[in-house]
Order: structure tokens, then C-alpha cells, then sequence
């Protein structure tokens, strides 16, 4: 029988070999403080020190994967708002011996196409969009890019972060970013964890740290990141489009 343990933001299920975690914040389109990014990784590492879990399956609540950091946060806070903190999010979930799937049905913005990019394998529904909308707040997707390129390149990367426009999950499955396409009843996603809980612990880990060899994500990402983007939130243009959304829920082409 599964267990069930809630916490503010995240919703943990373990069943067998498969953990389950939810983000559940649907009030808030998902999208995580830096309170909740920690609830996260305390799950993850949960999960990564049990025995019995071969399998961690990531999904969002309400029809929305994750649309990144809570601007309402963000607003109140002068350096990265806990980007540092969610850049090793991501790099944990590339590192965990375990086999992390991504589950989307429906929207991933932002930091959610950033956990998308970390997860090892994904699988979205037809419904499912993908989106980098950070540059219109004169922002850029940072902590993600460096976890994206590494999954789909870099002109697809490149292009996602200055055109901010949604592609599908067709595309997505096109791009690399999405591996397969899920049905109606869930076929794909159960195919996959019958797949993976079958192989050993010691063989994901050694698979993820040999891949992560051979296409590493560079030592100094997570200190350059930081910097862009704490350059970025300190203009005075952008601190005010988060707040005129924020506080007027006025979007930043509103003016």
C-alpha cells in the first residue's frame, strides 16, 4: 500500500520501487519559493537514500508542471531569489542513483522546463506546452540553460529563450526535449518504470555519472549564473515589471 506525506508545496507518494513527487501549488500556477525548492530536494535526497527506490516520478498538480520561481518572491528579494538553490535542484536530479522521469501534462514555464531538461527521461501529454518567458521581463532562464543545451542543443535552446514562445509537446518530442508522447490511460509512463525498476541501482548510477562525463555541465555554471541574473533582476525596468504584475497583475508588455 502507497504512503502519503504533504508538505506545503509538495505532495510525496512511495509505491514499491517508485516515488511519486507532486508539486502542488496550483493557486500559484506551481511555480516555488525557496522554501519549496528545499522541500524538493529533501524529497529527492529521500528518495535517494532508500534502498527500495529505483524510480522518481516528478509531476505538477492542476494542469501545470512548474512556471519556475514565485515572481511575488522574486519581488521582494534583491539577489537570485534562490536560483543558486534551484540550479542544485536541477544538477541533483542529473546526479541521484536513481531514474528520474518528468510526467507533464500541461503547462512547464520557466523553471519547469528546467526540471523537464534534468530529468532522465519524459513523457507529456498531447496537451502539454513548454515555454522560456523570462526574457520578456528582461530576465533570461539562467539556471535552466545550461541543463537545456545539454539536452537539445544549443540553437534550440538559444531560440526557445529569445523568442518565449510555447512550443508543443510534438515539438518538444522533436527537439529531444520530451521522449515519448504519452496516451489517454498512461501506457508510456508505465512501460518506462516497468523498464527502469528492473535495472539496478549501482547500473542508473553508474549510467548517469558515465553520460554525465561525456556531455558535463561546466564548474563554473552555477557561479555564472547567479551573476547574470542578479545583473539582470537589479535594473530598475525589470524590479518594475515584477512589481506592476505582482502587485497590478499588469503584464510586462502592458507597459
Amino acid at each position: 500500500m502507497a504512503t502519503h506525506t504533504t508538505g506545503p508545496a509538495v505532495l510525496v507518494e512511495r509505491d514499491g520501487p517508485v516515488t511519486r513527487l507532486t508539486i502542488n501549488r496550483p493557486h500559484r500556477r506551481n511555480s516555488l519559493t525557496p522554501d519549496d525548492v528545499a522541500l524538493l530536494r529533501d524529497a529527492v535526497e529521500s528518495a535517494a537514500v532508500d534502498p527500495r527506490t529505483r524510480a522518481l516520478v516528478l509531476e505538477g498538480s492542476g494542469g501545470t508542471l512548474c512556471t519556475g520561481m514565485d515572481l511575488a518572491d522574486i519581488s521582494t528579494d534583491e539577489g537570485d531569489s534562490g536560483g543558486g538553490d534551484f540550479f542544485d535542484l536541477l544538477h541533483r536530479l542529473t546526479e541521484v542513483p536513481i531514474t528520474v522521469l518528468a510526467k507533464v501534462d500541461g503547462q512547464a514555464a520557466g523553471g519547469g522546463v528546467g526540471l523537464v531538461a534534468a530529468c532522465d527521461l519524459v513523457v507529456a501529454t498531447d496537451r502539454s506546452s513548454f515555454a522560456l518567458p523570462e526574457a520578456l521581463w528582461g530576465l533570461l532562464p539562467c539556471n535552466i540553460l545550461p541543463f537545456l543545451m545539454r539536452r537539445i542543443g544549443f540553437q534550440r535552446a538559444y531560440a526557445m529563450t529569445l523568442s518565449t514562445a510555447p512550443i508543443t509537446a510534438s515539438d518538444a518530442r522533436a527537439f529531444g526535449l520530451v521522449d515519448e508522447l504519452e496516451g489517454g490511460h498512461g501506457q508510456q509512463l508505465r512501460r518506462l518504470l516497468g523498464r527502469v525498476t528492473k535495472i539496478d541501482r549501482s547500473t542508473t548510477a553508474a549510467a548517469k555519472a558515465y553520460c554525465a562525463s561525456l556531455a558535463p555541465i561546466p564548474d563554473t555554471a552555477r557561479t555564472h549564473a547567479g551573476e547574470v541574473f542578479a545583473q539582470l533582476l537589479a535594473a530598475p525596468a525589470v524590479r518594475t515589471r515584477i512589481d506592476n504584475y505582482v502587485h497590478h497583475q499588469r503584464m510586462p508588455w502592458e507597459g
